[in-house]
């Protein structure tokens, strides 16, 4: 690997790049982005990660912004996309492809990687770059207007880190499967900079499609997620165990159960009982099976970027598969606290990591100061204003509540909040997070801002869908099918069953069945799987506004 980022650098520096100068790439997880990355580091250059699948628009407005001379692109497909905003390349003193592009006469400055390193061997190169200077220009995916460039320095991602290492024992043989895009933060500093400072193992999953067999070949000890994941998994478990004998699914049941108990008090928070010695067999028989299908080696797991339902971290940790939720922010660098093996409570977020100051600030938001809280957002004073205090406190936007262990707890989003015309207040995230719980629900998004009562939108898993309209007696390719009473009524009752412990007003009175996913290239859920809220409201303002004007459907 030293040698191929000495090839690199070598060729970087022919192209007149100085310290300080932006490059950028735009290449899925593979060896090759982390080449990029070091031997542009290390030659005092600040890399700017873009997301493979964004949109070509919001691409052309961060290279433009970020004012970068030179990017790195995979190949055909990705320059197809980069051909819609030909004006926008204009600053890019070179394009780099993995491999070879067939048309190139529209942007001379193309070459493919192949061409352009060296032949003979180089010496790697590492220029002192100071604690404090830019390293990389982060991209936020934002759910709202435009992206935001956030600044990260040396010592931000190195603290962060090295304050994490502190938390987590990782070791020389642990192996990592990294599937989560490097251009995320978190898969950047955890799944890629600590297992390095570590000297642990990184493999690359070939895609999300394939990420089954890959759990299997790779046998991975560790594993950096997202909650997606996680649910996607859960909702395949669920679906299976719908179709099994009732002798299975109670057995399924008990093993988390009893695992689950196995699990409190081995984090000593609850004292042994009897029902513990049927875990070994419980073991072999349901939760094993299970493990095996991530490859059987997993010692823990991290999710972030947004939270994991309690119910389905419950039931992954009471199969053996020990789920730790953290929380953080491309802001810092990401990780602002985390639980710990031995302490890991899942409603939680856990504690910060070690220096990591927070507490609860006004209107109950959580705010956060350490050495990765980010330098600002780039050329862009107003927002870094906004979001950290003269004092250094950042606010994460989130409102939590700190117990006396200081355990963090999330409570909700400071702007995700829908006010009904009631006066009555609903987060529409826990909403979701509990309707999603039910496999049928492929995607959700709850409104009813200034309504008198609230309606969902949701999109449907094709399998789940089938079997439904089966039991039904539907004909699931009517083309009036989404908008029959008898399957919203359906839903309606599946829905109830999932919000029962909500209060009597955060329930569901209407509901609309869209025909096609949010997608990325629909520009209606981010690069990190975010629903953007506002865009799908402008999306389908004419459909939710017919939507309240039909009859309540019946409780």
């Amino acid at each position: 690997m030293g040698q191929h980022v000495a090839k690199w650098q070598a060729a970087l520096q022919k192209e007149g790049l100085t310290p300080g100068d932006r490059v950028a790439l735009m290449i899925r997880n593979c060896k090759e982005w982390v080449i990029f990355d070091q031997a542009a580091l290390g030659l005092g250059l600040v890399v700017v990660p873009l997301y493979v699948n964004d949109r070509p628009e919001n691409i052309g407005y961060i290279l433009q912004n970020a004012g970068v001379r030179l990017l790195l692109i995979e190949g055909n497909e990705q320059w197809q996309g980069l051909t819609e905003i030909h004006s926008q390349l204009a600053g890019l003193h070179r394009i780099l492809s993995l491999t070879l592009i067939e048309n190139t006469t529209l942007q001379p400055h193309i070459k493919q990687i192949a061409a352009w390193l060296p032949e003979e061997t180089c010496e790697i190169q590492s220029l002192e770059s100071k604690p404090d200077e830019l390293a990389t220009i982060v991209y936020t995916s934002g759910t709202t207007g435009r992206s935001k460039g956030v600044m990260l320095s040396h010592a931000n991602i190195m603290w962060n880190a090295q304050a994490a290492l502190k938390c987590y024992a990782i070791y020389p043989d642990d192996r990592f499967l990294s599937f989560l895009p490097l251009s995320h933060t978190l898969e950047r500093t955890i799944g890629y900079y600590l297992p390095m400072i570590a000297g642990a193992n990184v493999a690359y999953a070939r895609s999300i499609a394939k990420l089954g067999q890959d759990l299997l070949y790779i046998k991975p000890t560790l594993l950096i997620s997202v909650p997606r994941i996680f649910e996607r998994v859960y909702g395949k478990i669920a679906a299976k165990l719908e179709q099994d004998s009732s002798i299975v699914q109670k057995l399924f049941h008990m093993a988390v159960a009893i695992g689950w108990k196995k699990f409190e008090y081995d984090q000593k928070r609850k004292p042994w009982s009897f029902d513990l010695l049927l875990w070994p067999l419980l073991n072999k028989l349901v939760a094993s099976k299970i493990q095996k299908k991530l490859g059987g080696q997993l010692r823990f797991a991290v999710s972030g970027g947004a939270a994991l339902s309690p119910k389905i971290a419950n039931t992954f940790i009471g199969l053996g598969i020990y789920i730790q939720q953290g929380y953080g922010l491309t802001e810092t660098s990401p990780v602002i606290a985390g639980n710990r093996v031995e302490d890991n409570i899942p409603e939680s977020i856990g504690t910060p990591l070690p220096k990591v100051e927070v507490k609860i600030g006004k209107h109950d938001e959580l705010l956060t100061r350490s050495p990765c809280v980010m330098m600002g957002y780039w050329d862009n004073k107003e927002a870094t204003q906004k979001i950290i205090a003269t004092d250094g406190w950042l606010h994460t936007g989130d409102k939590a509540r700190i117990d006396e262990n200081n355990h963090i707890f999330i409570t909700g989003r400071l702007k995700e909040i829908i006010v009904l015309s009631t006066g009555e207040k609903v987060p529409p995230a826990d909403m979701e997070m509990a309707i999603a719980l039910d496999n049928l629900f492929e995607q959700v998004m709850v409104i009813g801002e200034g309504k008198p009562s609230l309606a969902v939108l949701v999109y449907l898993e094709k399998n789940q869908f089938k079997i439904l309209a089966n039991k039904l007696g539907l004909d699931q390719n009517h083309k009036n099918i989404l908008q029959d009473k008898t399957l919203k009524t359906a839903l309606k009752n599946r829905i109830q069953k999932q919000l029962h412990s909500f209060p009597g007003y955060a329930q569901i009175h209407h509901i609309e069945i869209i025909p096609d996913p949010w997608t990325i290239e629909n520009s209606l859920i981010t690069p990190t799987l975010k629903i953007r809220r506002n865009a799908i409201l402008k999306r389908y303002n004419t459909v939710i506004n017919s939507l309240y004007l039909e009859p309540l459907l019946p409780l």
